[in-house]
């Protein structure tokens, strides 16, 4: 079986859920607490796409660092990103665009996949499909509807951002 390291990076603004999809991911729990990132904490797991172990190396930033100059040094060397929104906070689905163009700026034509987070929290959501869908048209990057809590969709987030790395590598097809 093949094998593929890749660095991939979570993006967002404060408090969307990057942090907890990790959490879900890398060690299958949710904390309710709150914890804020400070600065980027890297984790690592191991996904398999098709017939290949692909080594993530996961950085999880801040948030609200698309301006920052430094922030550019985290994204470099990246193979792909999983824009993060919340689909209570109808603000973080527009700044993507934003936080798209500044990671392509380090890590070009690199692969993009958008979560949109919290949808167990159905009766407090303000995000349509449609906005979504649009953003990821215009972004070129898939887009799955994500539960940190509850685990929906967050394998398969990981999956899609995984699979649209290794097909950019030709070692899928």
């Amino acid at each position: 079986m093949n094998r593929l390291v890749a660095k991939i990076c979570l993006l967002g603004e404060f408090s969307v859920g990057k942090t907890s999809l990790i959490r879900r991911f890398v060690e299958g729990i949710f904390d309710e607490r709150y914890l804020s990132t400070l600065g980027v904490k890297i984790s690592r797991h191991t996904l398999q796409v098709d017939h290949i172990n692909m080594d993530l190396i996961i950085w999880d930033t801040t948030g609200g660092e698309r301006f920052d100059q430094i922030v550019q040094n985290y994204y470099r060397g990246a193979a792909g990103a999983l824009l993060v929104c919340d689909l209570t906070r109808p603000d973080t689905l527009p700044v993507l665009s934003e936080y798209a163009a500044a990671f392509h700026r380090a890590s070009p034509a690199t692969p993009l996949v958008i979560a949109a987070n919290k949808v167990d929290l159905t009766t407090q959501r303000r995000i349509a499909d449609e906005e979504i869908a649009a953003l990821s048209a215009h972004l070129s990057a898939d887009w799955l509807c994500t539960s940190a809590r509850t685990g929906e969709g967050v394998s398969e987030a990981f999956q899609t951002l995984g699979r649209r790395i290794g097909q950019q590598k030709g070692q899928i097809v």
